[in-house]
């Protein structure tokens, strides 16, 4: 095997060892984002732990490859705003420049790079609309040289599945009959043209919300976005269509009202795991507000980012090198293993995401192929993502009745709960059956034992939650 071969496998088994195994924590500071740089304010505090699962590390240094991790340094020291949050939005909006040209196929799927990234922090302090202002200024600076002058750098706004698609119909054909009786095509509505479309939605439980309610189809098309770009929801009331659509998200939300919104059927139908989950949180405290890049420093960093974009939209089907397969082979069945409960669905699809961040990154770099940095470059920020879904769901079950009743288990300690008891913690609002499934899920995952007292007539069960 080759040195090149050996040096691969040994980067993915260091990445498994530094990263998705037992991280080590990392400070943000001068070193990492420009040495001599005033960054006055305290340091990061930690944040609240539900479930006593800490804040996410620091990004790892590979996820500020190329272009993307230069913007980031150029940033960083002016603004309050997230490393993460510049990063990840950088990146989301550069996928929606590029369009839908090149890809990574996996067998018969086609991984574009449309990107749904999902920033979590609390209201004001998060700094999230902060980290989108940075981000949105270059961008706008290369749409207004974009060949495609007719793509908007951005909109803002998700209520339904029918104003999603609008914005990426298709033209619309009707035969009529002409004067003399003959069938004649007529175009009625001309459609969009150019498919790029990059959506702000600064209320994203609005959207959960939204998507709840019966008959809604936003979920569904957020869904069919993700996936391949045609979205197709024929109703009688709805006859829009978009072929080849290039969504991207970016979305913000408390993670209270993440908690709150997020149902076990948005879990369950794959609608959260098509989102990164990006925990934010002001950076420093600069009450004067930071300064603005360097004007001639920006336009460069500009010009390349559009350079970049043009080339990538001449790519079209984009392979791994050989070292990069090789770090693939071996990171690939940790991704692919899962976790439990909510943490685990709404991070299902690991793989798929790192595959089309590494492409993004590839991009980036103006390469054809996908190589072992951008790669690692990919895991890095998965990595972030992983570890902010662990953080807002901790051992949620996703079912609320079972993370209920493992909620009061805990608290009741060793004396335990009767299934009584339990009951009448929900007022009795719950029928035996749900009752019963909920138990039983919890002791299938061993969150939860079940012990038979006798007491001389009916048994009675005692519940308790595992140490």
């Amino acid at each position: 095997m080759s040195d090149a071969r050996l040096m691969s496998i040994d980067q993915g088994t260091d990445y498994l060892d530094r990263i998705i195994g037992d991280a080590r924590s990392r400070q943000r500071n001068a070193d990492d984002f420009g040495a001599g740089k005033d960054q006055s304010g305290p340091k990061k505090s930690a944040a609240p732990e539900p479930d006593g699962e800490p804040w996410p590390d620091a990004l790892a240094p590979e996820a500020l490859h190329g272009i993307a991790g230069e913007f980031v340094r150029m940033i960083e020291p002016d603004t309050e705003a997230d490393t993460s949050a510049i990063l990840v939005q950088f990146l989301v909006a550069f996928g929606a420049l590029v369009g839908r040209g090149p890809h990574y196929r996996v067998e018969g799927d086609q991984h574009h790079c449309n990107l749904f990234a999902l920033l979590v922090g609390g209201t004001a302090k998060g700094r999230k609309g902060t980290s989108w202002g940075r981000v949105r200024a270059p961008f706008e600076a290369v749409t207004s040289d974009d060949p495609l002058a007719a793509w908007k750098p951005y909109v803002s706004g998700l209520s339904s599945g029918e104003g999603l698609k609008y914005n990426v119909r298709d033209a619309k054909e009707e035969t009529k009959k002409s004067k003399h009786g003959e069938p004649v095509v007529e175009i009625v509505d001309d459609g969009v043209t150019d498919k790029r479309l990059l959506v702000v939605e600064p209320e994203f439980a609005s959207v959960l919300r939204a998507a709840a309610r019966p008959g809604n189809t936003l979920s569904a098309t957020i869904r069919e976005a993700w996936d391949s770009g045609n979205l197709r929801t024929l109703t009688k009331n709805d006859p829009v269509t978009a072929t080849g659509a290039h969504i991207c998200i970016i979305a913000h939300v408390t993670d209270d009202e993440l908690r709150s919104e997020l149902t076990a059927t948005d879990s369950a139908n794959g609608f959260a795991n098509r989102y990164l989950f990006v925990a934010v949180k002001r950076s420093k405290l600069l009450p004067f507000g930071g300064d603005c890049a360097d004007a001639g420093e920006a336009k460069a960093l500009s010009d390349r980012v559009s350079e970049r974009a043009k080339l990538a939209r001449m790519r079209t089907r984009i392979v791994m090198t050989a070292d990069a397969r090789t770090t693939w082979a071996t990171v690939y069945p940790e991704l692919s293993a899962g976790a439990e409960g909510l943490h685990g669905a709404v991070t299902a699809r690991a793989e798929a995401q790192v595959i089309r961040l590494a492409l993004v990154y590839a991009l980036l770099d103006g390469a054809d192929h996908i190589d072992v940095p951008h790669l690692l470059a990919g895991l890095s920020v998965w990595t972030y993502c992983d570890a902010t879904a662990k953080y807002i769901f901790g051992a949620s079950l996703g079912d609320r009745t079972a993370d209920e009743i493992m909620r009061r288990l805990a608290k009741a300690g060793d004396a335990g709960l009767t299934r009584t008891e339990l009951r009448d913690l929900f007022n009795r609002h719950i029928t035996a059956d749900k009752l019963g499934a909920a138990l039983e899920m919890l002791q299938r995952k061993g969150k939860a034992t079940c012990e038979t007292v006798s007491t001389g007539g009916r048994p009675s069960e005692i519940w308790r939650a595992t140490k």
